[in-house]
C-alpha cells in the first residue's frame, strides 16, 4: 500500500492510491522508500486527491472560468452526452422485449368466391335467419386486439437487458473520462500559455541587455578597443533573440487557439494574469501508507462495465441455442355487416396459441455469432487489464516526473542566479579589457537559455501535479 501527498500552488492535495484484487506493481516506490523529496509521512490518510473538487483543486479565477467554458461548449463532450442518450434509449428498447407485444386492429373487405366451390356451395346453402341466405358478395368486418408474448425461460432478454443497462452506465463512466481528460488539457494548455508569456518578458529583457552590451562594444570600436567582428557578433546575438521573440508570439498565438478549440469558440484573447505563473510553488509529494489507488479512475470502471456486458452479451448468445417458448392470443368483433358486428356472442372471436420453436438449420450462424461473442468478451477482458496497467504506469510516470523536476528546479534555479550574476561580471571586466566579447556573449546566452529552462522546468511541475490529478480520476465531479 502506498500514500502520495502533494502540495503545489495550484491547491493542496492528499493522495492515496489504492485499486481493490489488483497487484500493486513493482515499478511503484515502496512504503520503505524515502519521501521524494521531503519529509517521509507514514500515517494513515484515506484522502484520494480524486475526491477533491476541480473548483477547488484549481484556484487561478481565469482558469476557472476557461473551465466552465469548455464544459459548455466542447464538442467531443456534447458528442458523448449524445452517445448516452443512444444507451439510454437501448435500455427502453431491451425493456419492451420482456413485454408483450400488444396491437388492435381495425379492417373492413369484401369477398365474391365462385358458386361452384365448397365455400361458395355452403354459403349459398346457409341462412342467417329464417328464409335469408348469407349475401353474395360477402364483407368482412373485423376489429380487434392481438398480443404476442415471447416467456423468457432462458434469461436471454433479461440479460439482453441487462448489458443494456452496463453499457449506458459505461457511457456514464466515458463521459466523466472526457471531462478528466478535458479539464487537464485545459489547464495544462492555460499554463504553457503563461510559461510562454513569461519566456517573452524573459527574452525582451534579455534583447533590452543585448542591446546595451551592442551600444557599449560600439563605444568600444570607436575609441579602437573594439574591432567591428566584436559588432556584429553582438548584432547577430540581437537579430537572434528578435528571431526568438517573434517564434514565441507564435507559440502563444497557436496556444490560445488550442485553447479556443477546447472552449469551443472561435479564435479571441485569453485572459490570464502572469503573476499567476511566477507566484505558483513548486510541488512537494510525500509517500506514506495508502489506502486507495486508481479507485475512482473512469476508464476504469468504463473497462469494467464493459467487460461485464460482454460476460452477458455471451450469456445472451448462448441463449439462441435453446428453444423459444412464444404465447400469442387475440380478442375481437367479426361479422360480414357492420350491424352485426358487435352482436354477442354471434360476432365474438378469440384465439389463444402457444409455441415451442428450436433452430435446426440455422444453428451454423448462431454458433458463429456465439463464437463473436465470446472473443468480445476476452477484448474486454484484455481491455481492462491493459487500462489497469496504464493506469498504474501513467501514476509511477507522474510521481518519478515530479520528483525529478523539483529537484532539477532548483538546481537550475541555482544556475540562473549564478549565470545573472556573471553577466554583470562579465560586463564590468569587459569595460576594463579583461575579458573579451566572447565571453560576454556566450554569457549573455547562456543566461537566457537557462531562465527559459527554468520556466519550462516550471511549467512541467505543474503539469505533472495537474496529470497526476487527472491520471487519479479527478476532476469529473
Amino acid at each position: 500500500m502506498y500514500k502520495f501527498r502533494i502540495q503545489h500552488g495550484i491547491g493542496v492535495l492528499s493522495i492515496c492510491l489504492a485499486i481493490a484484487s489488483c497487484k500493486v506493481p513493482a515499478i511503484l516506490p515502496s512504503a520503505e522508500n524515502k519521501a521524494i523529496p521531503g519529509s517521509y509521512d507514514n500515517s494513515q490518510d484515506t484522502t484520494n486527491a480524486s475526491a477533491v473538487e476541480w473548483r477547488r483543486f484549481f484556484t487561478d479565477k481565469n482558469l476557472v472560468a476557461l473551465i466552465d467554458t469548455a464544459l459548455k461548449n466542447n464538442q467531443e463532450l456534447l458528442i458523448t452526452l449524445q452517445e448516452i442518450a443512444v444507451a439510454k434509449n437501448d435500455i427502453r428498447l431491451r425493456h419492451s422485449a420482456l413485454l408483450p407485444s400488444v396491437s388492435a386492429r381495425a379492417g373492413a373487405g369484401v369477398e365474391k368466391v365462385g358458386r361452384y366451390t365448397s365455400q361458395g356451395a355452403g354459403d349459398a346453402s346457409t341462412e342467417i335467419t329464417p328464409g335469408k341466405e348469407m349475401p353474395d358478395p360477402l364483407g368482412d368486418f373485423t376489429v380487434g386486439a392481438y398480443a404476442t408474448w415471447e416467456a423468457d425461460i432462458w434469461k436471454k432478454l433479461h440479460n439482453a437487458k441487462k448489458a443494456a443497462v452496463t453499457r449506458y452506465l459505461s457511457t456514464i463512466e466515458g463521459k466523466n473520462f472526457v471531462l478528466t481528460n478535458l479539464i487537464a488539457e485545459v489547464a495544462n494548455s492555460y499554463y504553457e500559455l503563461l510559461a510562454l508569456d513569461n519566456q517573452l518578458s524573459i527574452v525582451k529583457q534579455n534583447i533590452e541587455l543585448q542591446k546595451n552590451a551592442l551600444d557599449i562594444v560600439k563605444v568600444q570600436k570607436e575609441a579602437t578597443r573594439a574591432t567591428e567582428l566584436a559588432v556584429q557578433k553582438f548584432q547577430a546575438e540581437v537579430l537572434k533573440s528578435q528571431s526568438l521573440e517573434f517564434d514565441i508570439l507564435q507559440d502563444i498565438k497557436e496556444t490560445e487557439n488550442k485553447i479556443n478549440f477546447l472552449l469551443g469558440r472561435y479564435p479571441q484573447e485569453i485572459i490570464r494574469d502572469q503573476n499567476s505563473f511566477t507566484n505558483s510553488l513548486p510541488a512537494t509529494v510525500n509517500t506514506g501508507i495508502p489506502s486507495q489507488l486508481l479507485a475512482n479512475r473512469p476508464d476504469i470502471k468504463k473497462a469494467e462495465l464493459e467487460l461485464t456486458a460482454a460476460k452477458l452479451d455471451v450469456k445472451v448468445a448462448r441463449a439462441e441455442f435453446y428453444p423459444s417458448l412464444g404465447i400469442s392470443a387475440g380478442v375481437g368483433f367479426q361479422a360480414f355487416k357492420p350491424s352485426y358486428l358487435f352482436r354477442l356472442p354471434e360476432s365474438l372471436l378469440y384465439s389463444l396459441a402457444g409455441d415451442l420453436a428450436g433452430p435446426l438449420i440455422n444453428r451454423a450462424a448462431i454458433k458463429a455469432e456465439f463464437s463473436n461473442a465470446s472473443s468480445r468478451q476476452l477484448q474486454a477482458m484484455y481491455n481492462y487489464e491493459r487500462t489497469i496497467l496504464n493506469a498504474y504506469f501513467e501514476v509511477s510516470n507522474e510521481l518519478s516526473s515530479i520528483s525529478n523536476l523539483e529537484k532539477s528546479y532548483s538546481l537550475k534555479s541555482q544556475q540562473v542566479d549564478a549565470l545573472t550574476r556573471s553577466i554583470e561580471i562579465s560586463n564590468d571586466l569587459f569595460k576594463s579589457a579583461r575579458a573579451d566579447y566572447l565571453e560576454v556573449l556566450m554569457t549573455q546566452r547562456d543566461a537566457l537559455e537557462s531562465k527559459l529552462e527554468l520556466i519550462e522546468t516550471k511549467k512541467q511541475q505543474l503539469n505533472a501535479v495537474i496529470n497526476i490529478y487527472r491520471n487519479l480520476g479527478g476532476g469529473w465531479k
